[in-house]
């Protein structure tokens, strides 16, 4: 009889606060259940209260702040409120949570390492292939550097052998020259001489 009467006052108390809240509010601060495998949700503070089904460990509530009975009243994933042990409820996130952002870190270190290898294998061929251009442009210039020094030679005997040949052009014109003085003079004056017997 006392365990019908302490389930109706039970069914009393739970139609009295709502099972499903009607706004899911964005300003409470947030709890986490803690790291015990599953806990039993209540309908109010208390055990004596209808269980409303479990919440596992590591899910994320909604806090409202209310106390009663070391229970505290939460919202949870389903958008219900509901009560829960106090002890089972914490403010800072679960292993499950920070494992989850641990891995979610290390996926991201990883994929960071990923494009640094890319980038640095991608640096590293553009350096060879410059070095190989580099190498490429010193033989070519060291190329253009003898055929400078070929071209500049030739330069320089073409220009002694012009040199050499306006000498030996001077000097035959010279000598000519010179051989026409002493020759014209003698004809001249052997035709003067012949015109002078003709007289």
């Amino acid at each position: 009889m006392k365990i019908i009467k302490a389930l109706l006052v039970g069914l009393v108390l739970s139609s009295s606060s709502p099972l499903f809240a009607e706004d899911s509010p964005t300003n409470l601060p947030s709890g986490y259940i803690s790291d015990d495998l599953f806990i039993y949700m209540h309908s109010g503070a208390g055990n004596n209260y209808r269980i409303l089904g479990s919440i596992n460990s590591g899910t994320e509530v909604k806090v409202t702040g209310k106390n009663e009975n070391d229970y505290s009243e939460i919202i949870d994933d389903k958008n219900r409120n509901v009560w829960v042990e106090s002890k089972y409820l914490s403010l800072k996130p679960g292993l499950r949570f920070v494992i989850a952002e641990l891995n979610e870190k290390l996926a991201n270190t990883n994929s960071n390492t990923d494009s640094m290898s890319e980038e640095l294998s991608q640096s590293r061929n553009t350096i060879q292939n410059l070095s190989s251009e580099k190498a490429q442009l010193n033989n070519e210039i060291s190329q253009l550097n003898k055929t400078l020094i070929t071209i500049r030679a030739k330069l320089k005997d073409q220009d002694t052998n012009i040199k050499k040949e306006w000498f030996y052009n001077g000097a035959i014109v010279l000598v000519i020259g010179l051989l026409l003085g002493l020759i014209l003079p003698r004809l001249t004056s052997r035709r003067k001489g012949s015109m002078d017997n003709w007289k």
